[in-house]
């Protein structure tokens, strides 16, 4: 099996990297090893100058700080993965100082715009029911737009008002669910949903008129068609959606721990950068700080 194959598999079975970060990681790579075919060199003999060389093509290139950071970041798992297995015995990007990067504060819309983005959709139509539905999951759970879409109906507990995500590394948690999206889920699944699976029925919570799955350019159409409608002029995506979710809550007091948790992220500071804006239960909370719970 390639190097490259190989590694993107240990990815995939030992930290349940998903396809989307496999594919990431597979461009950065793959770039580099394009790079290194140019320079007559090959991974097992490349050296720290190798990886400065291709740090300095990469920024001459125009590429942003941020991306020539994310390239050397993948690199140096590539090599770590080649190091553990015997492949190669020094890490080359050991000794190559990572770009500074300034990160960028997140992009979010105030309460009234999410709300008019929500209620765009026109009901009327079996699509705007459906997609009423979504765009009011997105903004009630923060959830990222590929967890929005692998969601099955067992994901979903209408009664008790919370949805299970699959996050990165196919962790599991639970985030509450708000009156408004439920009600807004329930009238898709009592009255739109039969109708797209009359043929098939993949399962997945929101589908198409084939009854299969929605694709990621399906829900960025979406989104920016509801946008579109709710006449804001600026370009909104669902992660904008995930943003204004987590900084309404902190901005009505919710507490950074709790928003922590739902969003999914590991690491706390990764959180911590929705306070430039600005429990008993988790429920509780989210209830209390919510602006449509």
């Amino acid at each position: 099996m390639p190097l490259l194959a190989q590694y993107l598999a240990v990815l995939e079975a030992e930290r349940g990297a998903s396809r989307n970060t496999l594919a990431a990681y597979r461009r950065d790579v793959d770039d580099f090893l394009r790079f290194l075919e140019t320079s007559r060199t090959t991974v097992t003999s490349a050296r720290p100058d190798d990886i400065v060389s291709y740090a300095e093509r990469m920024r001459r290139t125009g590429l942003r700080p941020a991306s020539v950071a994310r390239r050397l970041s993948a690199l140096r798992g590539f090599f770590r993965h080649l190091v553990r297995e015997g492949v190669v015995t020094e890490n080359p990007t050991d000794h190559v100082d990572q770009p500074r990067t300034s990160r960028p504060l997140p992009k979010t819309l105030s309460r009234a715009a999410a709300a008019e983005l929500v209620e765009a959709p026109d009901v009327r139509r079996p699509a705007g029911v459906r997609d009423r539905a979504m765009l009011e999951l997105l903004y009630a759970t923060g959830m990222r737009a590929s967890e929005c879409l692998d969601l099955s109906l067992e994901h979903l507990n209408l009664s008790a008002g919370y949805v299970v995500c699959t996050g990165k590394g196919r962790k599991q948690r639970l985030v509450p669910v708000g009156e408004e999206a439920l009600e807004r889920i329930r009238a898709y699944l009592r009255d739109v949903r039969p109708t797209l699976t009359r043929k098939r029925d993949s399962g997945r919570l929101f589908v198409n008129g084939r009854g299969q799955g929605l694709s990621r350019q399906s829900l960025w159409t979406i989104v920016r068609r509801a946008a579109a409608s709710a006449g804001l002029r600026r370009r909104v995506s669902p992660h904008v959606l995930r943003h204004s979710f987590a900084t309404h809550l902190l901005e009505g007091g919710a507490d950074l721990r709790a928003v922590q948790v739902m969003l999914g992220h590991s690491d706390i500071a990764t959180t911590q950068i929705y306070t430039h804006l600005g429990s008993s239960t988790l429920r509780a909370m989210y209830r209390k700080f919510h602006p449509r719970a």
